[in-house]
């Protein structure tokens, strides 16, 4: 309860400053299509560099010391936007070094958050376990960017930062006052002659050879792609091709959000309907015709259309990562925990920065419209990877 909480209160300040970055590069900063997915880049760049080894150094470590630290350091980043607001003026270097350098923190609390859950549930509660923490975050997704449009028109995009920097402080406390016991790491007998480099060479072998989850890696690696290109020019394209204001861009986004809080509070019963492993590939084809009304959506009441695309791509989301990332927590070895979340991020998360360049650059080259239909048509066809797997034989995830 308390690592949910936080949790929560954490991913709500993260959505405002999700809407408020991009919002302060455009309307304060007036940066070109191009800089504004230098953010998105450089704030997931830490996930394609570094996950390998924050995976061997969190297998290592205390999980839940290692979230405290990235809570704090975060903390202190993105409160600097705000005070450099105050005592003089924001500028788009700063935006680029906080988000580069909250991406490297986020990699290791990820990592650490992934692999500290199991500590805490039975291996039998890890589905619903897994599902309340997406629900939750898809409600900070619904009322985060509605919050941070209202909080840009009033008191402006660089002070509506503060409201992320308070929410790490919150995730603090409630990490903080967890008592629950932690093992500590224990490897195998002949471990300690395994070398820094072997370590995460293990983890990054068991995802490669592994017949089911190296199909989930490609798809969910493909699908992070095109949504981080989509994502990248998602508020350029609201605001100078859609012609939305601050407010009604959080509005959208705030429908969008919508499917994600239906996928995640539907999680677990699609699961036993359709089946635990079934689902997985299910979720990610049956839905994709509806993300084809972002590049439909215009000015005024169509408005409405990018949002409820945008919704099927968070119920999507919601549905297919609560899945495939329970079956990934049952079929690893503890040992393996935070070598393998980490090793799975670092393919999965390392295609968010290019697709961020990608959109950035195909954006300027063809046009925002045209680049939307590429990337919508790309993460519905993700799906296929899983369609063509042995997973399509399943119906549940075995248990061993």
């Amino acid at each position: 309860m308390l690592l949910w909480s936080g949790q929560t209160v954490s991913d709500l300040g993260s959505q405002v400053s999700t809407l408020a970055l991009p919002l302060l590069a455009v309307l304060v900063l007036k940066a070109s299509t191009f800089e504004v997915s230098l953010l998105g880049f450089l704030g997931s760049l830490a996930f394609l560099l570094i996950s390998l080894p924050a995976g061997v150094i969190v297998d290592r470590v205390a999980k839940r010391r290692m979230m405290l630290w990235c809570d704090v350091a975060r903390m202190f980043l993105m409160g600097s936007i705000p005070v450099a607001a105050v005592v003089w003026h924001v500028t788009l270097w700063q935006l680029y070094v906080v988000a580069g350098a909250v991406g490297v923190l986020t990699v290791f609390f990820d990592v650490s958050y992934q692999s500290y859950l199991p500590f805490l549930v039975d291996k039998s509660q890890l589905v619903d376990g897994n599902g309340k923490l997406g629900t939750t975050s898809e409600l900070a997704q619904l009322s985060g960017p509605s919050i941070g449009g209202a909080l840009v028109g009033a008191i402006g995009a660089a002070r509506t930062v503060s409201a992320d920097a308070a929410s790490y402080a919150v995730s603090f406390i409630s990490l903080a006052l967890i008592r629950h016991p932690e093992p500590k790491p224990e490897p195998v007998e002949g471990a300690a002659r395994v070398t820094f480099r072997a370590a995460m060479h293990e983890g990054l072998s068991f995802v490669v050879r592994h017949p089911i989850l190296r199909k989930i890696v490609a798809c969910t690696g493909t699908s992070n792609f095109f949504s981080m290109a989509m994502g990248s020019i998602g508020v350029v394209y609201l605001v100078r091709t859609l012609h939305a204001t601050a407010t009604e861009v959080g509005l959208v986004f705030t429908l969008g959000s919508v499917g994600g809080l239906l996928g995640g509070l539907t999680a677990g019963w699609f699961g036993r309907r359709i089946g635990t492993a079934r689902v997985i590939w299910v979720s990610m084809l049956i839905p994709g015709p509806l993300y084809l009304l972002v590049p439909l959506a215009g000015p005024g009441w169509r408005l409405v259309l990018y949002g409820l695309g945008y919704s099927a791509v968070s119920f999507t989301a919601l549905v297919y990562n609560t899945a495939q990332l329970s079956y990934r927590q049952s079929i690893c070895p503890i040992e393996l925990l935070g070598r393998m979340n980490a090793s799975v991020r670092w393919i999965v998360w390392g295609t968010m920065p290019l697709g961020a360049l990608f959109g950035g650059l195909l954006g300027t080259t063809i046009g925002l419209r045209e680049t939307m239909w590429v990337c919508v048509l790309g993460m519905w066809a993700a799906g296929f990877w899983v369609l063509f797997s042995p997973l399509r034989r399943l119906r549940d995830v075995p248990d061993s």
